[in-house]
């Protein structure tokens, strides 16, 4: 079969790799028909990420129809059409049962937090997200291995096309998750950092929720003025504002600052030279500039939320700030599995669009290409879906934005 595999730094390949096959009697072969370019992996293909090695197929949100079954799972059959979480969760340990997924003790085999070696068990083995998190290929490829099938794969409707639910997988739980997180409601005050998917996606998910001010900070002018026009967010460009922060409390009643902040930018943060250096150095492992702007923005007795993916150390944090306002910080990977049923809802009843966020659908053959527009930002990117079987941009499409109304297989 085709996958997208990796090579080195901004070095990526659609190459012939071995077809999946069932290893445990709980897994099921996936047919891919839709899969997407997600921020997270740019980090891998940067190269920031540990334990990635060459060969590696990379991708986490996917979909499709599945194929084959080991003789142990229950809830799915051939043909059945299926979103499938990035985390790979048994369902039954100690974390399952708490129904924090993304912590589930049993799928990664004894890797985790790369400098804590205290950190046992580690957390839930992920889809194409390097050997820290399990190694498991993922599903930028034409087929693909799901394990722990009972637990977290979707059924989704007929009537809807795929990249409306495509990003059940990850994006979507992932803002959901991170709104929740803050505390946002009617009436609330919020900012989000990072205007990429997940922080459009998140803004979405606070007005969906009934924000009164959503503050959106970011340097790409296009994603800015798309997140204004559809979400109603005050834009603010961090290239043309020298203090984001500060402009956000002078716009918020009392000059308080906001309810909640939204961390959707994570380590690879524009920071200073000194910061920038550090990193390049391995000294740091994450640059804390948006992390710092969040503290600063955010009132007191607030929550600072944190989807954006962080790695090792980071100076400069400004704890006794934090701890001075007296702030909530919750953060981590998302429990995809808790939100499903209640995503998939209000997608179906059209109280959510995550497909509008979209602007290129590629052949998968056309991946790295794919990869290098959304690096660069490029073409006005927002988000890329890959298509396999798809010869052009424009079979892509059809394919994904079609509705299906007979079954995938006959």
């Amino acid at each position: 079969m085709k996958a997208l595999t990796y090579h080195g730094a901004h070095d990526v390949r659609v190459d012939n790799v071995p077809d999946p096959s069932i290893y445990a009697d709980d897994d099921v072969i996936l047919r891919v028909t839709a899969t997407a370019i997600c921020g997270s992996d740019l980090h891998l293909y940067r190269g920031k990420i540990p334990q990635t090695e060459h060969g590696d197929i990379f991708g986490h949100e996917f979909m499709g129809e599945v194929v084959e079954t080991g003789r142990g799972v229950t809830n799915l059959q051939k043909g059945d059409r299926v979103v499938v979480p990035f985390v790979i969760a048994c369902g039954d340990c100690f974390f399952c049962h708490l129904q924090q997924y993304s912590a589930c003790e049993t799928t990664n085999g004894g890797h985790g937090a790369a400098l804590n070696k205290k950190q046992i068990p580690a957390p839930a083995a992920l889809f194409g997200f390097s050997h820290l998190y399990g190694g498991i290929p993922g599903g930028q490829a034409e087929y693909v291995r799901v394990p722990k099938a009972n637990v977290g794969p979707i059924k989704v409707p007929s009537t809807l096309a795929d990249d409306k639910v495509l990003f059940l997988s990850d994006i979507l739980p992932t803002a959901w998750q991170a709104v929740k997180n803050a505390e946002i409601g009617k009436g609330s005050r919020v900012a989000i950092y990072g205007a990429g998917p997940v922080g459009l996606l998140s803004a979405a998910c606070a007005r969906y929720l009934g924000a009164e001010q959503i503050f959106m900070v970011d340097h790409n002018a296009y994603r800015l003025a798309f997140a204004e026009q559809r979400y109603g967010v005050i834009p603010i460009n961090f290239d043309e504002i020298d203090d984001p922060a500060a402009a956000i409390i002078e716009r918020t009643l009392g000059n308080r600052g906001v309810d909640g902040v939204i961390d959707a930018v994570g380590f690879e943060a524009k920071g200073s030279k000194t910061e920038t250096l550090l990193t390049n150095l391995k000294i740091e492992g994450s640059s804390g500039k948006a992390l710092r702007q969040c503290i600063a923005a955010v009132r007191r007795g607030g929550v600072v939320s944190v989807p954006g993916v962080y790695a090792g150390f980071i100076h400069g944090f400004m704890f006794g700030d934090a701890f001075d306002k007296g702030i909530t910080f919750k953060m981590g990977q998302t429990h995809v599995q808790k939100w499903l049923p209640e995503l998939l809802e209000l997608i179906e009843k059209g109280l959510i669009h995550p497909e509008e966020i979209v602007t290129h659908y590629l052949p998968l053959d056309a991946a790295e290409q794919g990869y290098k527009i959304f690096d660069k930002r490029e073409e006005e990117c927002r988000k890329v879906i890959l298509v396999p079987g798809a010869t052009t941009p424009e079979a892509a499409r059809d394919k994904v934005t079609g509705i299906v109304n007979t079954p995938l297989m006959p």
